[in-house]
């Protein structure tokens, strides 16, 4: 991620950037980012300022550091338009890409591009057995758009068909699967 000269690119500086934000209002040093993570402050530092690479394994362990999403994380790397987002933004099918494998059960894509006050994420699975419980600090509204998953929220579990939704608030443990493939519309607001 980082252009020749050691000067970090665009991508790179724009995920460096939301990283410190988060870690920021979470109000977590890099010492305490690093402790929590395994990784070393000066590497995170570096990450921060768009000087490193992260791998996958890397950047999820940071994304669940910060109680947010690798899905999220991977949003923040989009170009933007200028400064501030776009007021009216188009996305076609064709132009989205898939979240890297590794970051969940399936695959998940963003909606919309570059800093929003919200992320709205689709997100398609077939994962059969519930997988890890998630925890973060944004709210969360989730939208069946098909199949018909469990989903289990602070505990308790809810099967949802098509069409039904739920919303958790910040700090709600969660996570869903299903015996059938299943489609959800994620909107996740963002923490600044």
């Amino acid at each position: 991620m980082t252009a020749a000269g050691g000067e970090p690119d665009e991508a790179a500086a724009r995920l460096g950037t939301r990283l410190r934000e988060l870690r920021k209002a979470r109000r977590l040093t890099l010492v305490q980012l690093a402790d929590a993570t395994g990784l070393s402050h000066p590497f995170l530092s570096q990450v921060e300022r768009g000087l490193a690479n992260l791998s996958l394994q890397s950047l999820r362990r940071i994304a669940v550091a910060l109680e947010t999403s690798p899905v999220e994380l991977v949003a923040a790397a989009e170009p933007g338009e200028g400064a501030s987002p776009r007021r009216i933004e188009v996305v076609r099918a064709g132009s989205r890409r898939p979240t890297p494998e590794g970051f969940a059960r399936g695959e998940a894509v963003s909606l919309a591009r570059g800093a929003r006050p919200f992320t709205p994420i689709l997100v398609e699975s077939d994962a059969v057995e519930p997988g890890e419980t998630f925890v973060h600090a944004e709210d969360e509204f989730v939208y069946v758009v098909a199949g018909s998953p469990q989903v289990e929220v602070d505990g308790k579990v809810h099967t949802l068909p098509a069409g039904d939704s739920v919303y958790y608030a910040g700090g709600v443990a969660h996570r869903w699967w299903s015996e059938r493939p299943y489609r959800l519309l994620v909107v996740k607001q963002q923490v600044r």
